[in-house]
């Protein structure tokens, strides 16, 4: 599977994910080969471009759990649009609480790690998907937590509006990233909490939660972060959902990173990222799971054939070039030999589902 940018569609590619359109209605399959008008449909969508398929890849399996998850991202997405939209204009965000409920009843109760997939993003919904993307983190993470019901319904508003300040940021400033730019962007987000006080005037932990973590975040971008500053939970959970979902996503100005590369930041960082709230991600994503293709440390590439749980940064891996065996929780024997990132391509990949490793004894009982 590889990212194709829009200019660079041609007819005759096959889709690797499948287009919804904002009911949730599928406008094209998995494996669909695009033609004409659908490159010129994705034009008109903004869309900067799309999952494609190697030349000689199969359709990856895909659960009905995922296909929802993308379908959901699709829909709520106007939804979100829509509710700033109200706030902005001074008026009560009337079909937010129900996002809310359905963020938390389908994300903030479940008992299993999800394939957490990143959307497709234009210039116009980059936001929004944000914002959701955040929001269903956040409710992961906060029921890892066991963070209160009251608490994880404020984290959840909160995170689906913490960033409404970004839509007056003007275009030349998108994607700079040098400090002076910023500072400017930051005068842009703050500016933005100043709404809550009328959206959200029963429920004033909103903006509070939203400030906390903008203001964390702030510091450690400009290296001034004030350790015995008092955070709430809710805030220290919107930082790291904040943090991850912003490393990985895809836009027109960077390449992402790696879900591995951003966890690894996080954990490596304790000064900046709660600690817990670090645990409630990594239990709630998957991300070095059986099948996984990885790049060693060592130069080595291989596959992924039993987590580990105490320390997911350490699986059990089969190796490409000779078929070994290396455990790399096994520290004495593999010393710092590591996991330097997932391959970013399909090359080298062997399709091994979770019947065959269970079949061989590399998947331990329980586990689906």
């Amino acid at each position: 599977m590889i990212f194709v940018k829009q200019e660079k569609l041609k007819t005759g590619m096959r889709l690797a994910k499948p287009i919804y359109d904002k009911k949730g209605v599928l406008l094209y399959d998995r494996n669909s080969k695009l033609t004409h008008q659908g490159i010129e449909s994705v034009r008109n969508f903004g869309i900067i471009g799309l999952y494609i398929l190697e030349p000689a890849e199969p359709v990856p399996p895909i659960s009905d759990e995922d296909l929802e998850f993308e379908r959901f991202q699709m829909m709520s997405t106007f939804v979100i649009k829509d509710e700033w939209k109200a706030i902005k204009d001074g008026k009560k965000p009337e079909a937010l609480p129900g996002l809310v409920s359905q963020i938390m009843k389908n994300y903030g109760r479940l008992d299993h790690k999800i394939n957490f997939v990143q959307s497709l993003r234009s210039a116009e919904d980059t936001w929004y998907k944000h914002a959701l993307n955040v929001a269903i983190l956040s409710a992961m993470i906060g029921h890892q937590m066991n963070i209160k019901i009251a608490e994880q319904n404020d984290l959840i508003t909160a995170a689906l509006v913490h960033d409404i300040g970004k839509l007056d940021i003007p275009p030349e400033l998108q994607g700079k990233g040098a400090k002076d730019e910023d500072d400017k962007i930051s005068k842009y987000e703050s500016a933005g909490f100043k709404l809550f006080d009328e959206a959200f005037s029963s429920s004033p932990s909103i903006k509070r939660i939203c400030q906390q973590s903008f203001r964390s975040l702030n510091d450690i971008r400009k290296g001034n972060v004030d350790k015995g500053a008092k955070i709430v939970n809710a805030a220290k959970i919107l930082m790291i959902a904040d943090t991850f979902d912003m490393m990985t996503a895809m836009n027109d100005y960077r390449e992402p990173s790696s879900e591995i590369s951003a966890i690894r930041e996080i954990i490596n960082h304790p000064e900046f990222y709660d600690a817990n709230a670090t645990d409630g991600l990594v239990h709630s994503i998957n991300i070095l799971v059986p099948g996984a293709t990885i790049e060693l440390t060592n130069g080595e590439k291989g596959l992924v054939i039993t987590e580990n749980e105490a320390d997911m940064l350490r699986p059990c891996v089969l190796t490409f070039s000779d078929n070994a065996i290396i455990d790399l929780s096994q520290t004495l024997i593999y010393g710092t030999l590591g996991i330097k990132d997932v391959m970013k391509t399909m090359d080298n990949r062997c399709i091994i589902d979770d019947s065959t490793l269970r079949e061989v004894g590399y998947v331990r009982k329980g586990r689906s």
